[in-house]
């Protein structure tokens, strides 16, 4: 169940496992930049950056994304970097004094096993990847990013590190006929 179910309304939780509070709608609205581009970013990807509700239910679900693959992603690179960035010792220690057959074994075995960790990894995360629900919530998201730092920029109070999580890669294209996930409480406990 999620660590963000029992937080007030205007609270969500950054990728640092944080609650913090949502910046008002009226703070990005002050700064002109940062309305015009609300606006714009809210015709393209049919969205109201400025109200507060909105915002809050999207926040939700992006960091419900994310937690989902935090784990995997963590595993995936703690296998990563053994198999990877770790051949390297163990060629340098071990294998390179070992007899030719055996350094041949040993690097068609390693790159057997990245390749396979990264199209398995892909294979893992690829369901949520093409998600247009979850892509619509992650380019929403991306673009709220923007609106933020141009308001910053602007002059509105607000945090530098606001919403507390990063860019995502796969937010590219939006899919105008994909279903809008459920508000926060709208969703039934598990």
């Amino acid at each position: 169940m999620s660590d963000q179910r029992g937080l007030h309304s205007g609270q969500f939780m950054g990728d640092d496992g944080g609650a913090h509070a949502m910046v008002s709608s009226s703070v990005i609205a002050e700064v002109p930049a940062a309305r015009a581009a609300a606006e714009r970013y809210g015709r393209e990807v049919r969205f109201d950056f400025l109200d507060d509700k909105a915002v809050h239910g999207m926040l939700f679900h992006r960091w419900e994304d994310n937690r989902k693959w935090r784990g995997r992603g963590c595993l995936a690179g703690v296998l990563l970097a053994v198999f990877g960035f770790g051949a390297w010792p163990f060629w340098d220690l071990v294998a390179s004094q070992k007899p030719r057959p055996f350094q041949i074994a040993f690097i068609v075995l390693d790159v057997l096993i990245v390749f396979g960790l990264i199209i398995g990894l892909y294979l893992w995360r690829r369901p949520s990847l093409k998600d247009p629900s979850l892509r619509n919530v992650r380019i929403r998201a991306r673009r709220y990013r923007e609106i933020a730092v141009i308001a910053r920029r602007g002059g509105a109070d607000i945090p530098a590190a606001y919403p507390y999580y990063g860019m995502y890669a796969s937010s590219r294209r939006f899919f105008p006929d994909a279903p809008e996930l459920p508000g926060p409480e709208e969703e039934q406990p598990a």
